[in-house]
């Protein structure tokens, strides 16, 4: 703190003097020369769909980006560093995506196939430069719950040999699986191609940075608790819905008396070889270029290991098997089972999107060039939609394999497609060699590969002492995601993410602001020593807009602050009112009665003397005289007495406390107003006017202003000078009108 009094010190301070005269928005309107042109939605349709050269040239060429940046491709400058990093980040395709594809329910080589048709057409479609797409752990183990929610192996047991003993069709259910992982693949790539076109990348606003850490954290435990089947080589039940990872937990438990010792040995000692390898890989990176391949190596030993102790046979430990060579052909998805994964497909779409977007982000921040993120949506869309037709499963973007590809020098998309023709290598030529790979060595890859998202428990701490509605809302999507599957844990964390954002509004700072002595600069009052009240003048501001939610606290806080109950404060008027309208009207009931009296006793006299006849000729009626309550003289006739009504300027009946000359509203941090919100102000502003205070308005925003225009506050009595553009111009207005009364629109 005590630096930063010196460096005020010490910086230069510019002094200024503005002479203008005071202005309200009608004034403002005049002197800026308020623009009234607004285009009809017909006009601003027409524009849009307005088809020109130029605008088509720029249309097809963001569409496909490709053709716009390749013929400008620097080759000298970028080729070599791309070649390393494609053949690099391809080497690391081949782990992780056989392993990926254990989340995801499906036979290995389809995480493979997952590894090459999407990285073409992102290559094509995509406008980041650095992100390598591809297999991902979160998208990997939506999938699974998703197919194995559908496709369960209860539904794949024949009856064996013997008739006490059932036999699990893998055949069958693996082709199911592999068609439902196909199905939801191209549904989820369908709904981001809409998003896409129809412009709508923002939706990815709406995770922050809290929520997409805590969910993929989450989703992380379920991928660990997922693989556990596989490193204890057991085979528990499958569970879904709500606490389904609570009770797969409590059924591997139970199932511990029946781990298979081999594949624990293998899972253990392939993790403890991968945790000292990239230890020295990361030692050894200062000095070599290239990363060393430690999942590569780790397949290739394991392989030759399982080979050559023929470790399926003599020690029951389960491999990958048969990995087909070649590619396949397109296959149309399952129709039929469209309407019962629109909630996942739809999951799947933002996460990967999310996901993409938030790293496609951060390198192009850093590197200096821009993303277009409705461009990104059409490329994962048209990437998942087209994968699934052959097979693939939802893809995102791996942090390790962008961190990877941009490390060894990749500075283009080519990185990715000469990865995509590693793994078109492996799948033609290579594939069938890793049959005996044990699938408890690619869950170990899992395990060591994921350590960096269980490093994210580490934002608790650093969330507590920043922002602590961010650290809740990061616990609260922990929770919800681990309790409930991928799919739904987003679902509620979302609306529990916008559901801070409401309260927050409903819960705002209200102050009363105060003049920095010397400027035209106001803060609130409780937060500074030397800021004063203006005397005679309440000065109120909210720190969130006004609206429907919290228009209510508004006013109670209003009150609260100016220490004027409106509500009581005419209360008590109308009683007094009425109770000197009782006094009036028995005083005049009483001159009445009198009147009639001397009326009658002057009709005896006209009787008894006829000269007084000739006044009942006269053209004046007789007036009675008398002193009222206020102390006023009232005339009144015999047939319609007459009588004066005073009106009074009423103090706070709670108080006694004079009541301020004005309130001025500050609305500078309202940025909309829905009709609940020009309602209330409108209500402020009457019910404070009945009790003789002058309510302003300032900092109006054009949106607000029109709102107000909209929602007929304005009428001829109430005009827009009573709004001023800033505090410093209604406060100037209202100490100008001490010494007279000032009407709203006065000019001064």
């Amino acid at each position: 703190m005590e630096e930063e009094l010196k460096g005020t010190e010490l910086r230069k301070r510019v002094p200024y003097h503005i002479h203008r005269d005071v202005l309200d928005e009608l004034s403002v309107d005049q002197v800026a020369e308020k623009s009234d042109v607004k285009f009809s939605a017909k006009e601003k349709l027409k524009d849009a769909v307005r088809c020109t050269g130029p605008r088509f040239k720029n249309c097809f060429l963001s569409f496909i980006p490709l053709l716009a940046w390749l013929p400008r491709y620097p080759f000298r400058e970028n080729a070599i560093g791309d070649l390393v990093s494609g053949i690099s980040v391809g080497i690391m395709h081949l782990p992780q995506g056989m392993a990926y594809a254990l989340l995801a329910a499906v036979p290995p080589v389809f995480g493979l196939y997952s590894s090459f048709y999407p990285i073409l057409i992102y290559f094509i479609f995509g406008t980041s430069k650095h992100i390598s797409v591809g297999t991902y752990a979160v998208m990997s183990v939506m999938i699974g719950s998703v197919t194995e929610r559908l496709a369960p192996d209860s539904d794949f047991m024949m009856p064996g040999n013997d008739t006490n003993i059932t036999i699990l069709d893998t055949v069958g259910r693996d082709a199911e699986r592999v068609k439902i992982a196909a199905t939801v693949t191209f549904l989820s790539g369908i709904f981001q191609l809409l998003l896409g076109l129809v412009r709508f990348g923002f939706v990815v606003t709406y995770l922050s940075e809290p929520l997409v850490r805590a969910y993929t954290t989450a989703a992380a435990i379920h991928v660990i608790v997922s693989q556990l089947k596989y490193s204890f080589g057991i085979n528990p039940q499958r569970y879904s819905g709500p606490l389904s990872l609570i009770y797969t937990v409590i059924e591997i438990c139970a199932l511990l008396g029946k781990t298979n010792i081999g594949t624990l040995v293998v899972s253990i000692v392939t993790i403890a070889c991968l945790i000292i390898a990239k230890q020295l890989s990361a030692l050894a990176a200062r000095k070599i270029p290239i990363p060393i391949p430690v999942e590569l190596i780790t397949i290739v030993i394991a392989t030759v290991v399982s080979w050559q102790m023929n470790l399926k046979t003599k020690y029951k430990v389960e491999v990958v098997g048969e990995i087909p060579s070649g590619l396949q052909a397109p296959v149309a998805p399952a129709v039929s089972l469209l309407g019962s994964m629109v909630g996942d497909a739809f999951a799947l779409a933002v996460v990967g999107y999310g996901i993409a977007i938030s790293l496609g982000r951060i390198f192009a921040l850093k590197y200096a060039y821009k993303v277009d993120s409705n461009q990104e949506l059409i490329a994962l869309g048209l990437s998942n939609s087209i994968g699934g037709l052959f097979n693939c499963f939802a893809i995102s973007c791996s942090m390790s394999r962008s961190m990877v590809q941009v490390s060894t020098g990749g500075k283009t998309q080519v990185a990715g497609a000469i990865s995509a023709l590693v793994i078109l290598v492996i799948l033609l030529k290579i594939g069938e060699l890793f049959e005996e790979l044990p699938k408890a060595v690619l869950a170990a890859i899992i395990y060591v590969n994921l350590h960096g998202m269980m490093k994210q428990f580490g934002d608790i701490c650093s969330l507590w002492r920043t922002n602590k509605v961010d650290m809740v809302v990061w616990v609260m999507t922990m929770i919800l995601t681990v309790l409930f599957n991928p799919d739904m844990g987003l679902a509620a964390s979302i609306a529990f993410s916008i559901l801070t954002v409401v309260f927050r509004t409903q819960l705002p700072k209200y102050s009363l602001l105060g003049q920095v002595p010397g400027t035209d600069i106001y803060r609130p009052v409780e937060d500074y020593n030397q800021v004063k009240e203006i005397p005679d003048i309440m000065i109120f501001r909210s720190s969130a807009t006004l609206y429907f939610a919290n228009a209510e606290m508004y006013i109670d806080a209003l009150y609260e602050k100016t220490g004027v109950d409106v509500a009581k404060l005419l209360s008590h008027k109308k009683k007094l009112e009425a109770k000197r309208l009782r006094k009036e009207k028995k005083a005049a009931k009483k001159a009445k009665k009198e009147a009639k009296k001397r009326a009658k006793e002057a009709a005896v006299q006209t009787t008894k003397d006829p000269q007084l006849s000739d006044t009942d000729e006269s053209d004046e009626e007789p007036e009675l005289s008398h002193t009222g309550a206020n102390g006023d003289v009232h005339k009144m006739s015999v047939k319609e007495p007459k009588h004066v009504v005073t009106v009074e300027t009423w103090p706070d009946p709670n108080t006694d406390k004079p009541l301020p000359r004005a309130i001025i509203l500050d609305l500078s941090p309202v940025n909309f107003l829905d009709t609940v919100g020009v309602k209330t102000l409108r209500n402020i502003y009457k019910d404070y006017g009945e009790a003789g205070v002058q309510v302003y308005l300032c900092g109006c925003q054009r949106g607000v202003v029109e709102s107000m225009e909209n929602g007929d506050f304005f009428s001829e009595k109430l005009t827009k000078s009573i709004l001023f553009s800033s505090v410093h111009d209604a406060v100037l207005y209202c100490q100008q009108g001490n010494s007279e009364e000032v009407m709203p629109g006065t000019h001064l």
